[in-house]
């Protein structure tokens, strides 16, 4: 039988239909009523709000979210819940379910406009990081982002250093990132083997060119962390094919230890050394 839709009612989960989770959606469904009311506080959402819902699954977000008054565009990829959703919402004006790939989406059937949206969403664990990138780095600025997503994913994704990691610095320099709380595997059906979180994520106002030193700055940390705990002048002179003896010079100049290792590095710190070697390389 095709997915199902649900109603939450005290925190249960009573089934309408009878659903199959597809794994290789990473489908785990949040069931409990608190923690969807939870999310919808958390992103402040109010009638005059437009939101992007990522994954709308079996629409107990969509409705939280409809309740406020608020614009809703429900993208969802698995076309055996479409129907079902818009059955669901087929006489809620304020909600607008769209059959789709969110990583393919094309943002213009939303007409949304920079600053004047939010995305919300209970994201599959595998596509945290690619679905990031593209929101912050392709989409117009939404007003704040949060997402449900793997909890160790989220902590890494605040991490300051001495542990910094590619992914945190890839959110930070777009945004300013907070780990708003910490939700149990327990809530999910079925259950996954990992506890989830909230992350919270605000845009940083950015001018073209500010994003495109960015970029710069993400291809110098792929090259600064594709060897394993290596110190960054190493990574550095192999990534960009230099001689050692030149680099110590331009880490010197950014105030950069070349012994250290990348993880160590503060955001000022990397958009110095991009300053500088942009000026080289």
């Amino acid at each position: 039988m095709p997915l199902a839709t649900f109603t939450a009612l005290r925190g249960v989960v009573v089934a309408i239909y009878m659903i199959k989770p597809l794994k290789k959606l990473g489908q785990n469904f949040l069931r409990n009523g608190s923690v969807l009311k939870t999310i919808v506080q958390m992103a402040e959402i109010s009638a005059n709000d437009t939101v992007l819902e990522v994954g709308a699954g079996t629409g107990l977000l969509t409705e939280k979210l409809a309740e406020t008054g608020a614009k809703i565009f429900a993208v969802e990829k698995d076309r055996n819940l479409v129907p079902i959703l818009q059955t669901k919402f087929k006489n809620q004006k304020n909600v607008t379910i769209i059959e789709g790939d969110i990583l393919r989406f094309d943002l213009n059937l939303t007409k949304v406009e920079p600053w004047k949206y939010k995305v919300v969403g209970n994201i599959p664990y595998y596509l945290t990081s690619q679905l990031l990138r593209r929101v912050l780095s392709e989409w117009p600025s939404p007003k704040l982002i949060l997402f449900m997503i793997q909890k160790e994913v989220a902590q890494r994704m605040v991490a300051k250093p001495p542990k910094m990691s590619l992914l945190a610095l890839s959110v930070q320099l777009y945004a300013n990132a907070k780990l708003a709380k910490h939700v149990s595997k327990k809530n999910f059906w079925p259950i996954p083997k990992v506890d989830s979180a909230l992350i919270k994520i605000s845009p940083k106002e950015q001018t073209t060119t500010e994003k495109d030193n960015i970029e710069k700055i993400l291809k110098l940390a792929h090259l600064a962390f594709s060897g394993k705990r290596k110190q960054i002048l190493n990574s550095l002179a192999a990534g960009l094919k230099t001689k050692k003896e030149e680099l110590i010079i331009k880490l010197r100049e950014a105030g950069i230890d070349g012994k250290r290792r990348p993880e160590s590095l503060e955001i000022r710190e990397w958009l110095k050394l991009n300053q500088i070697l942009s000026l080289q390389f």
